[in-house]
């Protein structure tokens, strides 16, 4: 698919665009009312600030260990300590590659997701190629996505689209390139430039993909309470990533923001 030719790409996605406005919403019925041990699995429990310090890391880390969260989300310089912090517990080291502009080139994005494997990560969060997309060089943003599928191998890529610059046809032109370039997930938002995960956008990205069952969506930024997180979970979430997980679960306030 990566070889396919832009004007191949764009034939198909007007099909596929057309499908995707016409169809229902997906219903989700969760069980979930509570933050309970089946909503801790849905949280990537996030630290991504330029300003991080390695004791931050290790509470991140001890939080998750402790409320038994689906992930670490970090920058790749932190995978290493994150990756001997949570040696033993079943938390995933997770790392965001190309973070948070998707701008540079595709070998390196490559190169720092064989980088982050080789120190333990096991999840990657990547940003497409933002001005690619817009551009319709359709051929390049699947391109980028395969280069860092492949340098993830076997561990499955997230492929953040940043909603906040795209109209609702690009959403669905990235959700379905990304399912079809290999990627495990697609994910709203950095939360770094603005905007924020939208249940309407999840229900968007669910049907976009909805040809590929296994290919799963996650809702990032702006998710700071359990009443946010459910309304993304029911419109068809399978992941949620926030840096207010333990605030999430333990009832405090956080104040409003994208990140």
């Amino acid at each position: 698919m990566a070889s396919k030719s832009n004007e191949a790409w764009a034939e198909e996605l007007a099909t596929v665009t057309a499908c995707v406005l016409a169809a229902a919403d997906i219903t989700i019925d969760s069980e979930i009312t509570t933050p309970d041990a089946r909503f801790a699995k849905y949280i990537d429990h996030t630290l991504l600030k330029p300003d991080a310090t390695p004791a931050q890391i290790d509470k991140l880390c001890d939080e998750a260990l402790k409320y038994k969260f689906k992930s670490c989300c970090v920058n790749s310089h932190y995978i290493p300590q994150v990756t001997q912090r949570l040696a033993g517990s079943d938390v995933i080291p997770c790392v965001v590659v190309g973070f948070p502009l998707g701008a540079m080139k595709s070998s390196a994005k490559a190169f720092e997701t064989s980088t982050a494997v080789s120190d333990g990560a096991k999840e990657i969060d990547m940003v497409l190629n933002i001005g690619a997309l817009k551009s319709r060089d359709y051929a390049l943003v699947s391109s980028d996505i395969s280069s860092v599928v492949t340098a993830a191998a076997p561990y499955p890529v997230k492929v953040i689209l940043e909603t906040v610059f795209l109209t609702t046809e690009e959403k669905i032109h990235a959700s379905y390139i990304a399912a079809e370039a290999g990627a495990a997930f697609v994910k709203t938002c950095t939360g770094f430039l603005g905007g924020a995960a939208s249940k309407e956008d999840v229900a968007l990205m669910k049907k976009s993909v909805a040809h590929r069952p296994e290919v799963k969506v996650k809702a990032s930024a702006g998710v700071r309470s359990f009443e946010t997180a459910r309304e993304m979970i029911q419109a068809g979430a399978d992941r949620i990533g926030t840096s207010s997980g333990t605030a999430i679960f333990d009832g405090a306030n956080v104040a409003p923001g994208t990140y």
